[in-house]
């Protein structure tokens, strides 16, 4: 199985077996893209610009708004040219061929709104984290059966492909089993909104996803969607870079606390987000021991 079969675009229902077996597919088809190694700071000096990929489909990080790029990150790509004295060069790509074009070399960082998991820390290493990413489960407004995480068991669940939410849902199938329930069908779709579509006209009972997004969606449409309760533990959402390009990881993290240390990060935060997460940690992941640590995980 290679990373663009397991990312297509077409919705698969799992079992939580065939759930695990799409996760470790995927993991082994990005630890074998890493053979390409993407340029290191130097090689970006030396050559003059930075390559870097992003999506357009979503808010609020990255969305396209009246045919133009918009969203927390465009922003942060914006003072990061202030910041730079070298060009940086963006490509527009969907979510589920991401990831795999970084990490096969063709894009030297991704500025996404990609949450950190265990499966990704060995793949790449993360920028000083920009977001938390707790993650919800979403409802119709309307849907009085579901009230609490225990009333979830054997409904059917709308995620993303390859996202974070679809890798930590075991953590939801242990809760679910903690209360006498169990994980109902998973739908994995290539883009949210085609998610909460499925949500709105029933087709799906929830949608899991990170708490800023969530907000996103419950402010522009709090007569349709309700928000829910955690599903998973701590976690945040970083800028993935190839873990061979470690003086790039040191850049994009001293850029960010920059960021921080001016004021301009958490002004971000409030302005696309509608809260600014003071207590993320101000160093670069790297490993998944130091992930769970920070995220209180274990």
């Amino acid at each position: 199985m290679n990373i663009s079969s397991l990312l297509c675009g077409k919705r698969k229902v799992l079992t939580a077996k065939a759930l695990l077996l799409s996760v470790a597919g995927s993991l082994l088809s990005l630890s074998i893209a890493t053979t390409v190694h993407a340029a290191d700071l130097a090689e970006i000096e030396k050559r003059g610009y930075l390559s870097v990929a992003t999506e357009d489909d979503y808010a609020p990080f990255n969305f396209m708004n009246n045919g133009q790029t918009d969203g927390f990150n465009k922003d942060m790509l914006d003072e990061m040219k202030k910041y730079a004295e070298f060009e940086i060069r963006q490509d527009i790509l969907p979510w589920t061929g991401l990831l795999a074009s970084v990490a096969n070399g063709q894009y030297d960082a991704a500025l996404t709104g990609a949450s950190i998991t265990d499966d990704r820390l060995r793949v790449f290493n993360y920028a000083t984290p920009i977001a938390s990413a707790q993650h919800y489960y979403i409802k119709r407004i309307d849907d009085d059966s579901i009230e609490s995480v225990a009333d979830l068991s054997g409904k059917a669940v709308g995620v993303q492909a390859g996202s974070a939410m679809l890798a930590r849902l075991p953590e939801l199938e242990k809760m679910l089993a903690d209360q006498g329930g169990k994980l109902g069908k998973v739908v994995q779709y290539q883009s949210y909104p085609e998610a909460y579509a499925d949500l709105a006209n029933g087709r799906v009972d929830y949608v899991i996803d990170s708490i800023v997004p969530v907000n996103a969606l419950i402010k522009s449409r709090p007569n349709v969607f309700a928000k829910g309760q955690p599903v998973s533990g701590g976690g945040f959402v970083g800028w993935p870079v190839p873990k061979k390009n470690t003086e790039l990881l040191t850049y994009l993290s001293d850029f960010i606390n920059h960021m921080k240390e001016t004021g301009q990060l958490a002004e971000l935060q409030q302005k696309w987000f509608g809260e600014s997460f003071d207590d993320l940690p101000s160093e670069p992941i790297t490993s998944v021991e130091q992930f769970h640590k920070l995220a209180s995980l274990e």
